[in-house]
């Protein structure tokens, strides 16, 4: 059996507001999609890796790869018009080349800072329930609102997660909940976790960590260059 990543990197970043996507903006002398394909490559479980890429930048993607030695950067897919179609078309590409039980972890391109231990623990989850999604407590007090302004309901915290990615999956499974949904009109779900809870289907959990960010906003380039100048200080207990 096969593990793949799929990274996703076919958004333009316009939250950003610089004049490339973010993807592959410069930090620390390396483009951010290379510290994500670092983590993939340097992880033992991980087989092969596919990038679904944003249009015209293919050819730059490929030669960072080159440049700092991602061998297991196989396939290059072009995105889709929206987060949904970029996972719909690297799954069927993938589809192509390996077979149904082989596993895909779905990965954010701007979440740099994913850990081994999340790698490992969502292939683990994946291989043991079918799918894993990769979640963190919710530690904020949770206020329901209708208009963006003004609260007067609360949500329980501990009823609620914040997903991350990766996201695991049998590859037949997926590409199959990706047609199905196609059939049933559904082609704008913000992730793989919200499509499945929108097909009917259950997900399941596996553990991810404060420091898997997403790169956003500039804020959050400055969080990721301190996470990356950091060191804990030895006497901290896990």
């Amino acid at each position: 059996m096969a593990n793949i990543a799929l990274l996703i990197a076919g958004g333009s970043g316009n939250r950003m507001h610089q004049d490339i996507p973010k993807q592959f903006i410069t930090v620390n002398e390396r483009p951010v999609i290379i510290y994500t394909l670092e983590a993939f490559e340097n992880h033992p479980e991980i087989d092969v890796i596919a990038v679904v890429c944003i249009a015209g930048w293919e050819q730059v993607l490929w030669a960072y790869a080159k440049q700092f030695n991602i061998t297991k950067l196989k396939y290059v897919i072009p995105g889709g018009e929206n987060g949904q179609a970029s996972i719909r078309s690297g799954v069927y590409e993938l589809e192509k080349y390996f077979t149904y039980e082989d596993i895909v972890l779905i990965h954010d391109a701007i979440r740099p800072m994913i850990s081994a231990e999340i790698i490992s623990d969502c292939i683990s989850k994946t291989m043991q329930y079918g799918n894993a999604i990769t979640v963190i407590p919710c530690a904020e007090a949770m206020l329901q609102t209708e208009n963006g302004v003004v609260s007067d309901k609360s949500y329980p915290r501990n009823q609620l997660k914040r997903t991350q990615t990766p996201q695991g999956f049998h590859l037949g499974p997926i590409c199959e909940l990706h047609r199905k949904a196609l059939e049933a009109g559904i082609t704008n779900s913000v992730a793989s976790c919200t499509l499945m809870i929108e097909m009917g289907e259950t997900v399941y959990f596996s553990a991810g960590s404060e420091k898997n960010i997403k790169l956003t906003t500039v804020e959050d380039i400055d969080i990721f260059k301190a996470l990356l100048a950091a060191k804990r200080s030895n006497w901290l207990k896990d």
